[in-house]
Formats: structure tokens, sequence, C-alpha cells
């Protein structure tokens, strides 16, 4: 096991380190920078000694020097936690982010765990009672899940918060404990304003993930050591739990690695729609305004996401489907 985990970490690493290399060429890839469009509203102003203020900025941000050294200066800040200077909010990256990243966090992993907590029992509801009135009319509901974009919930669900019921659903808290300090009446006005988001979020990725696990259960309970298991006179439920839902659960663990960076994506939208003070709505700011260093630290941060799950997920099958050898597939 030791021996497994030190390749995938190995595995993680090397993949880390060519995906900062796309990243960075990536966000210096469009014409100019940040500084360009700095000259032109300096410039617009009517400002003088324009261009020695700009070198002196390139100089103190070592934008003068060589791709490859900015590249190496930007790379070995990550491990002293420094990403890089924001030009537009002019303090370092890290102090932009801030509680953003602590949200974003928290939004991103509740709604992962709200799609497993509600696919896993109903997919395994579904696929017990085939073609049953529950299994039709949760399988209505999971494709008009499929079918509904997220965005247009959201635009429906603060539609109707506001005309019918008088209540405003956007944020993650109530406005009077925005930049108080964190107390019980703040912690639980946040877990009340996540629900929603949680939900608009996770639906989607809810409702196909029923349809995978449902398939793949039905799937399993055809094959011949099932039938062969209902024979000897085993419980259905037994059947199920004990040996179909173990090979079933192979695609339904392997998602985690998926399953986070889409959620992180997915909730950029729904982070500006709904005024969700995450790192969705500061991305598109920053790639808009050519903020290379604040855009490349989120695109990082999806990157360790993504590499992240996958390990997870690779440990979790490893440990659930006996038939994943970790001895780097040797045969026993």
């Amino acid at each position: 096991m030791l021996r497994y985990l030190a390749v995938r970490l190995l595995t993680m690493l090397s993949t880390l380190a060519v995906i900062s290399v796309l990243v960075f060429t990536i966000i210096q890839l469009p014409p100019g920078d940040y500084l360009t469009s700095y000259i032109e509203e300096l410039q617009a102003e009517g400002e003088t000694n324009v261009e020695e203020k700009v070198a002196f900025l390139r100089e103190m941000y070592g934008l003068d020097r060589s791709l490859p050294a900015q590249y190496v200066d930007w790379v070995t800040g990550f491990a002293t936690g420094d990403f890089g200077y924001s030009f537009e909010y002019q303090r370092p990256v890290s102090e932009v982010v801030g509680d953003r990243l602590f949200f974003t966090l928290l939004l991103n992993f509740a709604t992962v765990f709200f799609i497993y907590l509600v696919a896993f029992p109903v997919g395994l509801y579904v696929a017990a009672r085939q073609h049953s009135a529950a299994d039709h009319g949760l399988t209505l509901l999971g494709y008009l899940g499929l079918a509904t974009p997220n965005f247009l919930l959201a635009l429906i669900l603060l539609y109707l918060s506001n005309a019918v019921f008088g209540v405003s659903i956007g944020g993650l808290m109530d406005p009077a404990y925005i930049g108080e300090g964190w107390s019980l009446a703040k912690a639980t006005s946040l877990l009340a304003h996540l629900i929603v988001p949680v939900v608009v979020i996770g639906l989607s990725g809810t409702a196909a993930m029923i349809q995978r696990l449902r398939a793949n259960l039905l799937d399993e309970l055809r094959k011949p050591y099932v039938v062969a298991a209902r024979a000897r006179g085993l419980p259905e439920g037994r059947i199920i739990r004990k040996y179909a839902l173990r090979s079933a659960l192979n695609p339904f663990v392997s998602d985690i690695g998926d399953l986070l960076p889409q959620v992180v994506s997915g909730s950029v939208i729904i982070s500006v729609i709904m005024s969700l003070p995450t790192t969705g709505p500061m991305l598109l700011s920053s790639l808009r305004s050519q903020d290379m260093y604040l855009a490349g630290s989120f695109l990082m941060f999806l990157a360790v996401l993504t590499v992240l799950g996958m390990l997870v997920s690779d440990i979790v099958l490893a440990l659930v489907d006996p038939r994943v050898r970790l001895a780097g597939g040797k045969r026993r």
C-alpha cells in the first residue's frame, strides 16, 4: 500500500508540474498584460511620465525578466504561500483570495457531499425496484434535472423567493454578518444560505450519478453469479448489498476525480448570478483584466483539486474493489 501511495504521489506531483507550465503559458498568451491596460488608463487621465512608472512596476514585479525566470519565481513561490501579486487589487494574491477560497472549498465540498448523499440511496432504490412507479417517477425527475441548466434554475429560484416569499436567497450569509467575526449565529446563517446554491449546483450531477449507478447495478443484477445466488435462495437485499453493489460501485467511486473540478467550474456562473463571495466572480474579473497571477492561481487551484480527487478516487477504488492490485499490477 505504501508503495502504491508513493507512486501515485509521484505521478500527482509530475502532473502538477506539467500543468503549471501549461497554465503559465496560457496566462501569458494574450497580447499585452495588465500594465498595458494601466498605461492606457493613465494616458487617458492625462498622466505624465507614464512610461517611467510602468517600467518601475515591471522591474518591481519581475515582468522585465525572461519568461522562464518569471515561471521559476511563480512556481517556487507556491511552496511558501506566495502566489504572486494582483495588479488589479494591488495586493498579494494570497491576501486577495482570503475568505473567498474558504467559501469556495466549503461550497464545493458541500455540493459533492450532497450529490453522493442523495445519489447513492436513490440509485440503489430505483435499481432494486425497476419498472415500478417510484422508478419511473424518480427517473423522470432525473431527466428533468439533467435537462435544466443550473443557471436557469438559479434565476427561477431567485425570482420566486423575492416575488412569492419576499426573501432574498443571494449571498452566503445575511448582510449583517458580512465583515463581522465568526460566531454561532454567523455560522448558522452560512449553513442556511448554503442549501440553495448546493442544490442548484449539484442537481445535474446528482441526476447523472443516479442514472449511472442505476444502470450499472441493473447490469450486475443480470449476471450469472447473481442468478446463481438467487437460485441458492439468498435474500434479494443481501444479493444486492454483498455482491452486485460492490461491482457496481467502481464508476461511482471513480467519479470523485471528475466531480470536484466539474463542480468548481460549474459554480462560477452560479456564483455570479447568486452573488456568492467565492473565487468564481473574481476569476472572471481577473481574466477580463489580464491579472495573470490571480488568474493563474485560480487555474492551479482547480488543477490541484483535480489531481487530489483522482488520488482519492484511486485509493478508495483500490480499497473497494479487490481486483485492483496495489503492487504495481503484479498478479498474485
